[in-house]
């Protein structure tokens, strides 16, 4: 099976393009778009969710439907919702990583403003015209269904999943995050608060972060050697580096939202994103008491999502022979 798979290269949704690309029994032809260049067919054009964006999805909308003829897959499979209501020829599969609308919310505590508007016809036209919606958590598949109204027959949960191996070796007194600080739905400065009194270093990696943007296997090597994986989320999807912070044998101290608790409940000490002492006192049991969540994160596999992606795949394509 051909796959046309878009992405976006500003955050986990090209890492999730990735895996799911290198883990699919088929040929996928990735297309992505963003200021950090892609591997494959790459686009420098404003993703959807940015300022004033509509000139270059437009553009990269043309683009994809020129791939589409030249390349003939079976499916396209978008990272993104404008492009859903673009006529391919192939089946659509509109994937539902997040959206300003839910992140709103959930960061603010109020509806998006009035500017917002044309995104959200946007994100609805292109849900309304995908043959079948995915989310990686029930909470993110219920919330494109309040936001954007009713979602198309084939609607389903897919975990993302992860390859990144096992590492419960020897562990450091060592508190690691991850995460873009300009972001609020990561929550980033709570943990700067929440670090003065710790008897351990806390290390913050991303964008924005005194160690800035570091290379996948720069990251590896901290999640190796950290003891702790702190997220205190105020809003998150799913979280591929929660994931792979449990698959390098991390104790997790996570936000207390519906995602996650969704994810890893009974493995993850939760706290309110918005107490730091909270968020303190929680790290500071999880260094004297570590509960790795190794086993849980076993289940959010790449090969089960690939599984799970395909049988999706062959369901619309049936469909599509059918008709």
């Amino acid at each position: 099976m051909k796959v046309l798979m878009t992405a976006d290269t500003v955050g986990g949704v090209f890492t999730y393009a990735q895996e799911l690309a290198a883990a699919l029994d088929g040929e996928v032809v990735l297309a992505t778009f963003g200021h950090r260049p892609g591997p494959h067919h790459h686009r420098h054009l404003k993703l959807e969710w940015m300022y004033d964006p509509w000139e270059d999805v437009d553009a990269a909308g043309r683009w994809l439907l020129e791939l589409e003829e030249g390349e003939r897959p079976d499916v396209v499979h978008l990272n993104g919702y404008a492009h859903g209501a673009l006529p391919f020829q192939a089946p659509k599969v509109v994937a539902g990583h997040s959206c300003v609308l839910s992140w709103w919310r959930a960061v603010k505590g109020c509806d998006a403003p009035p500017e917002w508007r044309r995104y959200r016809d946007a994100v609805r036209r292109g849900l309304q015209g995908a043959d079948a919606v995915i989310a990686p958590t029930a909470f993110m598949l219920g919330e494109l269904e309040r936001l954007y109204g009713p979602l198309p027959p084939h609607r389903r949960v897919i975990h993302n999943g992860s390859a990144a191996p096992d590492h419960p070796g020897p562990k450091e007194r060592l508190v690691l995050a991850a995460g873009r600080m300009w972001d609020e739905a990561k929550n980033l400065r709570a943990l700067e608060a929440a670090a003065k009194g710790l008897d351990a270093p806390v290390v913050i990696a991303g964008d924005g972060s005194p160690l800035g943007h570091l290379s996948r296997s720069e990251l590896d090597a901290l999640r190796a050697r950290a003891s702790v994986f702190a997220a205190p989320a105020r809003y998150e999807p799913f979280g591929l580096a929660i994931l792979e912070a449990a698959r390098a044998g991390c104790s997790l101290v996570l936000g207390d939202i519906p995602s996650l608790r969704e994810l890893w409940d009974g493995v993850a000490r939760f706290v309110h994103p918005g107490d730091p002492d909270a968020l303190r006192d929680a790290i500071r049991a999880a260094l004297d008491d570590p509960r790795p969540a190794i086993q849980r994160a076993r289940r959010y596999s790449a090969r089960a999502m690939a599984a799970a992606h395909r049988t999706l795949y062959d369901a619309l394509v049936r469909v599509e022979v059918a008709a």
